[in-house]
């Protein structure tokens, strides 16, 4: 048994009037991406400077104005690709870059070096806050703890007052763990440090909560959030930001959350790539805002462009199941998923806003077609199977032949453990129901009409390898043919439905019929279709291809 016993949780925050669960989003927050810096110190093989590069761009044409682009102190790659950004004025004038630093004087003094000559910066200064932290790694209390904060903090603001360029100096600072940092401390230290930095409402200073790791349901972190926005002295001079894991994989919850609890800005990444699991996926967080009708203040309608450079970038992976952009998100095997999300494309095209089963957004608004949305395989259904051949060859299969073709599907997905394309399943179709040549095959017919009722019909027909000419009368051509059928081979059968329609593509003919013929003595009823360029052949080869089914 695994000994939960070995594990205490996280103590609940000091808040009975929450005000937070009664709130809902409005409006985007402030984005900020951490790609370039907690991205990618989480990668295998960290970006060079070239891929680097090719990823700041893909982040400003998403729509980022604020992007965390390194840790220059720690590492030559970091600093070099800061320096080339500002040297090469890479950086458009109303984006903000964000570098950070540790509480340390060569730390700050080789990030402000790294940073020289940008016209906007974050100076982003973080130390760890955790009772954890404090007492195991560098085993001091709170009192020193908050001094290495204020000490951090005067460094940078000294830097700023003696600085005469143009540059102009934005100032985050971030309490780590923020998550597993005592409630009390965590508002006593940050207003240690904007003591020090004096915000106003017209300057104000970014304080990010960061939940490093993820120890707490979503509500637990939206507490603590409120707790500390509703306790420091300085709320109106602040931007309350969070910057959220995902160990407990509640990584986006927790920031929707924190959100409602009085989070103004969100620092996160792309497809949540990060530290152990990563961290708050941005593009999750941005879709679920669009999907309720919000301006997400990014754009992802070439989601597909971006996963790929993200993969040549990062040599990590999207799964299949990845919310919004996985290769399966839109797509359904289910035969009663597959029968709503039919029935609600087709109403939606009557409706001002988008409200399909299954389908939370129109794929079209992310980029993508809506070929693969409905999946064919032993699961699947009639409403799937109509679609596909629907949407791609023009056929509106009666609901006989719906019913009778797929228990063919679902064995020929049974027999190959595999899903069908749709190319497989017209095949199937056209195998089974479309022009049927055996034993019977047309080779040529011709009808006299003697009046606007009755017909009279020659054909031409090879039965077992043997040519037989046969003719028949009838009120009307297909009449006269069945008529034509019964005397020259004994056969009696009456047709039961008739559907026909013209096709829109996919194949080289213009119509098909549809035919449901009926044996007079066992009362059975025989499918068979016919498709030609011309109606009348269709049917008579509809009604070949029924006969051949029903005698074999």
């Amino acid at each position: 048994m695994m000994n939960y016993e070995k594990y205490k949780r996280i103590p609940a925050v000091p808040i009975t009037d929450r005000k937070w669960p009664g709130n809902r989003i409005e409006e985007a927050p402030i984005w900020c991406s951490v790609d370039l810096r907690d991205g990618n110190q989480a990668l295998e093989v960290p970006m060079d400077l070239e891929q680097k590069l090719r990823f700041f761009e893909m982040l400003l044409k998403l729509g980022f104005k604020t992007i965390e682009i390194g840790y220059p102190a720690a590492s030559d790659t970091e600093y070099e690709f800061t320096r080339h950004l500002i040297e090469n004025n890479l950086i458009p004038d109303d984006v903000v870059v964000q570098v950070l630093t540790m509480a340390r004087q060569d730390v700050i003094d080789k990030t402000f070096e790294a940073v020289n000559g940008a016209k906007q910066v974050i100076i982003h200064l973080y130390n760890s806050t955790s009772k954890l932290q404090r007492e195991v790694v560098f085993g001091f209390d709170r009192q020193k703890c908050k001094e290495l904060a204020v000490k951090g903090a005067k460094m940078i603001k000294e830097r700023i007052d003696s600085d005469t360029s143009d540059t102009k100096w934005l100032l985050e600072y971030s309490p780590e763990n923020f998550s597993e940092t005592e409630p009390d401390f965590a508002v006593e230290i940050v207003d240690a440090v904007l003591d020090i930095w004096q915000p106003t409402p017209d300057n104000k200073v970014i304080i990010n909560l960061p939940e490093t790791v993820e120890m707490t349901t979503p509500n637990e972190f939206a507490d603590m959030v409120e707790y500390f926005a509703t306790h420091t002295k300085y709320r109106d001079s602040i931007i309350i930001s969070v910057h959220t894991h995902n160990d407990r994989g509640t990584g986006v919850a927790s920031t929707e959350l924190a959100i409602l609890a009085g989070a103004q800005r969100v620092e996160g990444t792309l497809f949540g790539n990060g530290e152990r699991t990563g961290n708050a996926d941005i593009v999750t967080l941005a879709m679920n805002l669009f999907m309720q009708g919000i301006d997400p203040k990014l754009d992802l309608s070439s989601i597909d462009d971006v996963v790929d450079l993200y993969i040549s970038c990062t040599g990590m992976e999207i799964g299949d199941r990845q919310p919004w952009v996985g290769r399966l998100v839109y797509s359904a095997f289910s035969g009663t998923h597959q029968n709503a999300i039919q029935k609600g494309m087709d109403h939606v095209k009557h409706e001002s806003y988008w409200y399909v089963p299954y389908l939370p957004i129109d794929p079209v608004d992310v980029g993508r077609n809506y070929d693969p949305i409905i999946r064919i395989n032993s699961q699947s259904g009639k409403g799937g199977v109509s679609y596909i051949l629907e949407q791609y060859y023009g056929l509106m299969l009666p609901k006989s032949f719906l019913n009778d073709l797929i228990p063919v599907i679902k064995a020929e997905s049974d027999r190959n453990n595999t899903e069908l394309t749709p190319q497989q399943i017209f095949d199937l179709f056209d195998d089974t129901y479309i022009n049927v040549t055996t034993p019977f095959r047309l080779v040529s017919f011709s009808e006299i009409a003697h009046d606007d009722k009755h017909s009279e019909v020659a054909a031409k027909i090879v039965y077992r390898g043997e040519e037989r000419r046969i003719k028949g009368r009838g009120t009307g051509l297909l009449d006269a043919f069945v008529n034509a059928f019964k005397e020259a081979f004994d056969i009696s059968f009456t047709i039961n439905m008739y559907n026909e329609h013209a096709m829109k593509s996919g194949t080289d003919s213009a119509a098909i019929t549809y035919i449901e013929i009926k044996k007079e003595h066992d009362r059975k009823i025989y499918l068979g279709a016919g498709v030609s360029s011309s109606v009348t052949k269709s049917s008579v080869r509809a009604i070949i291809s029924a006969v051949n089914r029903m005698i074999k």
